[in-house]
Formats: structure tokens, sequence, C-alpha cells
């Protein structure tokens, strides 16, 4: 392919640029500033029917319908608009330019039928009426009319025709200028070969996102392609080896595992975030520092010098912050290098403090449950064995057999159905579809001040209730009232006969609260943290006495979390205790 001189190959493309690109900036840019000043003016527009709406809404409800007329006339005047008034059945009731009983209905014209239907709505047409184009801006005056303003186009369509000139003189101007000086530089691309220089320099300086500008002469061409296509190749790898580095960093950064990694002296060269909180470490300071240092464990240091003497993995169960704190698994790995060459040691930890915690209640619970089942299974058993095997000659000696037999057997019923319950509440709690709606809490305390009255007077007699009318959460009636019973039920059984049971409730602005604070023996603070859990009691030989399964405090916690609250209990011994529902303000 023949190659034409740098002159020629240059300056007519330029031209021809140059050209085309003034005419579409001259295109665009006039429809843009049209653009503008059509919303420019429908905004105004719009803003001064706002402006007029109340004073024409005072005077149609009294039907003043001439004032209207007469409004639309100052303010068409002073304004330089037409300004309408029409109902929402597109009758003209004002206009400042024609009579409104000789104008036509006007619920077909776009814009009005916009406001009609409650929004703003704008139009550009020809009015045979005053034989030009103009803009109609009609809004919503209110539920009964609508406001429209108009402005003749004329005036901008001569704004727009100047504007059309100057940019062309302007652009002639530019075009004669731009000839001669790509004249000049045409003759001068020797220059490139030092634009070549320059960009080679700057390639060898890392700056590969700026490729040299490829002049398709037979002079440079080729070697400006070639040192640009290298430039792209390396910077393709380099974007490359960035890329999975970021994304190597980003995957460490979100696990929920800790990542830690040591070199063959047994110093940190990479610590993810996991990994720093569960060491309470700073990342940037612990790069470069020992695992001794870091670590603060002596397991782990043994466990990493075990890795790094020759051992391939190895795994074990660390507490770090002493009895209480978080139990981490940790396993430690060679690290090897593509040639096989051992280079380090990888530790990923894993938080096990919650399973174990899980794994531990879970224990406890079937323990309990075996426990609490067997008692009154054994009772019965044993009672029905020797009613069948040595029936008693005395009936009373057989009916009281048999009154302990219905005792155990009502004990067992009522821990099986607190069971269930529970499992219900955990089910609701976990699927969310409990329905909730805004309830008195006073009336819910009533009801059931009124039901224990009719069930045991003197117990109602102690209960003492402080709770405004106005206190309503949302929350599910029979679930709530659940969880009262219990805690007052408890409050009576555990205090002294005749001694009082405060019920108060309050909201603050972080919710709901409802106490119930009884006159007791008190707990002591050793059983608080336990106080909700299934099955456990303080005083078991008195708790089964009173006839409890152990498991109402838990029903109590449960229905509370499903309420989105919290339950809490403060106690002094040989005082009292109080128990405390709080309730989020909204459910």
């Amino acid at each position: 392919m023949r190659r034409i001189g740098l002159l020629w190959q240059f300056y007519p493309p330029l031209l021809t640029i140059l050209v085309v690109s003034i005419v579409l900036v001259t295109g665009f840019s006039g429809r843009a500033f049209r653009s503008f000043m059509v919303g420019h003016t429908t905004n105004n527009l719009e803003s001064f029917a706002k402006a007029m709406a109340p004073d024409i809404s005072e005077r149609i409800l009294v039907e003043d319908f001439a004032g209207v007329q007469s409004i639309c006339r100052r303010l068409g005047k002073d304004s330089g608009y037409r300004l309408t008034v029409v109902l929402n059945q597109g009758q003209v009731i004002g206009d400042s330019d024609e009579d409104p009983a000789l104008m036509e209905n006007h619920a077909d014209r776009p814009e009005i039928y916009s406001a009609i239907n409650g929004h703003t709505g704008s139009s550009q047409r020809y009015s045979s009426t005053l034989g030009h184009q103009r803009l109609y801006v009609a809004v919503p005056g209110s539920s009964f009319f609508i406001v429209r303003t108009s402005i003749s186009l004329e005036d901008l369509g001569e704004i727009m025709n100047q504007l059309y000139m100057e940019i062309f003189l302007v652009s002639l101007a530019l075009v004669l200028l731009a000839g001669v000086v790509g004249f000049l530089l045409a003759r001068k691309l020797s220059l490139s070969l030092k634009l070549l220089q320059n960009g080679a320099e700057a390639f060898a300086q890392g700056n590969l996102d700026n490729p040299i500008k490829v002049d398709d002469s037979l002079e440079i061409n080729a070697v400006a392609t070639s040192m640009n296509h290298m430039a792209t190749q390396l910077a393709d790898r380099i974007h490359k080896a960035e890329s999975q580095r970021n994304e190597l960093e980003s995957v460490l950064a979100s696990m929920n595992e800790g990542i830690l990694a040591v070199d063959l002296d047994q110093n940190i060269f990479r610590l993810n975030r996991m990994a720093a909180q569960f060491l309470d470490q700073d990342i940037g300071y612990a790069l470069g520092r020992s695992i001794q240092e870091i670590g603060r464990h002596p397991e782990l240091t043994r466990l990493t010098e075990k890795i790094l003497a020759g051992q391939t993995s190895s795994e074990r169960d660390l507490r770090l912050g002493g009895r209480n704190g978080t139990l981490l698994q940790v396993q430690a790995s060679s690290l090897v290098d593509l040639e096989g060459q051992r280079f380090g040691a990888l530790l990923v930890m894993s938080d096990m403090t919650e399973l174990r915690r899980l794994e531990t209640m879970r224990r406890d619970f079937v323990a309990n449950v075996s426990h609490e089942l067997k008692t009154p299974v054994t009772s019965i058993k044993g009672f029905v064995e020797t009613l069948m095997e040595e029936p008693p000659d005395d009936p009373k000696e057989a009916e009281r057999f048999l009154g302990i037999i219905n005792r155990q057997t009502d004990r067992l019923e009522n821990i099986i159905s607190d069971l269930l319950a529970l499992s219900r509440l955990e089910e609701e709690n976990r699927t969310g579809n409990l329905e909730m709606m805004e309830l008195s809490l006073r009336q819910l305390l009533d009801r059931f001040v009124s039901d224990l009255a009719s069930r045991n007077p003197q117990a109602a007699h102690r209960l003492h209730v402080s709770c405004s009318e106005e206190l309503r959460p949302k929350i599910n009636a029979p679930l709530m009232e659940q969880a009262i019973s219990n805690l007052i039920d408890n409050a009576l059984i555990y205090s002294p006969e005749e001694a009082p049971v405060h019920i108060s409730c309050l909201q603050d602005e972080s919710g709901f609260t409802l106490s119930v604070s009884d006159k007791g023996p008190g707990i002591g603070a050793e059983h608080l943290p336990r106080l909700f859990e299934r099955f456990y009691r303080i005083d078991k030989a008195r708790s089964r006495r009173m006839g409890g399964t152990g498991l109402g405090l838990a029903i109590v916690k449960h229905i509370t979390q499903i309420h989105g609250g919290e339950a809490m209990v403060e106690s002094i011994p040989g005082i009292g205790s109080t128990f405390t529902l709080k309730l989020p303000l909204e459910g």
C-alpha cells in the first residue's frame, strides 16, 4: 500500500473533523439551549400559577367568578402571561385575554387533562386564536379547579436565530484559524519523533496508561505501533497482577475465619481482619513481628513451631482472654511454593465460642428434660405397680395413691405443654408470622386481675397496678398475657402471704417497660445470669413442691424476644426481686 506524505495525510482530515465537529456542536448546543429556555420558562409559568392559586380558590369557594376574571385580567396584564382558570369539568371561568363565556370546554387540552388527574401538565402548540406557537402549563389549584398559564414562543425563536448566527460566525472564524494553524502544524510533524522519545521515557518510568499518538505516516507508524503494543501488554499484566492481589485481599478480609501466615523465622507476613480481631492487634502493627509477640499464647507459638519443624498439619483448640474468653479452633498447615519448598506456616482460626456454648446448652437441656420427665414417670410407675401387685386394703390408702398418680400426671402434662409452647414460640420467632396489634397494657393487666379475682380473691387483693391507659405497645395479646401471668404467679408464690406485689408500666424514648416487683426472699447474684434458662431452678425441691415446671421464665424470655424486647431481673437477697420486660416503641 502506497503511503502519502505527512502533510496531505494530516491536513484534509483535520479540516473535515473541525467542520463536522462545529456543525454538530452548533446543532446540539442550539437544541440544548432551546430545551433549557423552554424548561426554565415552564418552571416560571408553573411557579406563577401555583402562587395565584390560593386567591382564586377563595373566590371559587364563594362562586365569585367575576372576581376570578378580574384577577386573571390584572395579573395577566402585569406579568405578560395569558392566564386561564378552568373547573375540573373543563368549563373556563376566567381568562386574561378572552371572555370566558365565549370559550369552549378545555377538558380535552393535554395540559388540562394532566392537571385534572393531579399532575402538572405542559404542552406546546399553535394557537389558532392568537396565531402563533405558545407554551402552556397547567397546575391543579385544588380538587376542583386548574390554573393554566401560557406564553408566546416567538421571542424564543428570535433568540435562537440570533444565537445560531453568532455560533456560525464564531465557528467560521475558528475554522479559518484552525486551518492556518493546522497547516503550520502539518509541516512540523517531524516533531513526532520527539513524542516517541518522550513516550519511551514515560514507559521506562512505569507510566503505561498514556499511549503514544500513532500517526499513519510512513516515517513513525511502525515504531509508535510497536511501542504502544508493548505498553498495552505490560499494563495488562500489571493490572491482572494487581486485580488478583486485590481479590485475594478482599476474600481474606471478608472471611469469618482468621488467617495468619508466618515465615520460617516465625515473623508474620500476612494477617486478615478476623485474625487481628481475635488476637486484639492492629494489622499494620502486627505485620513483620514475631508470632510470640503478636499471639501472646504459648500454645499458639508451640503449634507454629511444630509446623515449621516439619509436621504437615495440626489442629488445636485455644481459649484467648481467660476462662470466659474466645474459644478458637486453630488449624495449622505448611506453606509450600511451586517448587515444593517450605517457606512458612499458615494458621486458620475459627471462633467456636458460640457453637460450644450451644452444644453445652443442648447437653444440659437433654439432661434436664430427661431428669424432669423421669421423676414423675418413675413415681407414676411405682404407684401403679403397687396398686396392681399389692392393692391396699384401705380404700383411703388406694385413693391417696391415685391422688399422687394424678398430681404426677398433671406435672408431666404441664412439662410437655410448656415444652410444646417453647417450641411454638421458637418457630414463630423464626418465621416472624406473629400477629401484632396496638393494645393498652392497662386493659391487659385489668383483665388478668379480674380473672384472678374470680379464682383467688385473696391473691388478687395483693396486686397493686400502676399503669396508664395511654401506654399502647404493639403486642400479641395472648402471648403477652401469658408472660405477665407467669411473672405475677411467681411473685405471688414466692412472696410471703399478704405481701404486696407491685406492677408498674412506663414509657420513654427507648420503649415500653413493664415491671413486676415482689417482697420475696430474693435471688443470689450467681443465679441471675441463668435464671431464664430452661429447667433452671434455684431451690429445686421448693419449685417442684409449688408445682413449677422450670420453664415459666424461659417462656417469658422467648415471648419478649418475639416482640423485639428483652427480659431482665434485678434482685437483692432478703429484700425482693423485680422482673422487667422492655418492649420497643414499634413492634
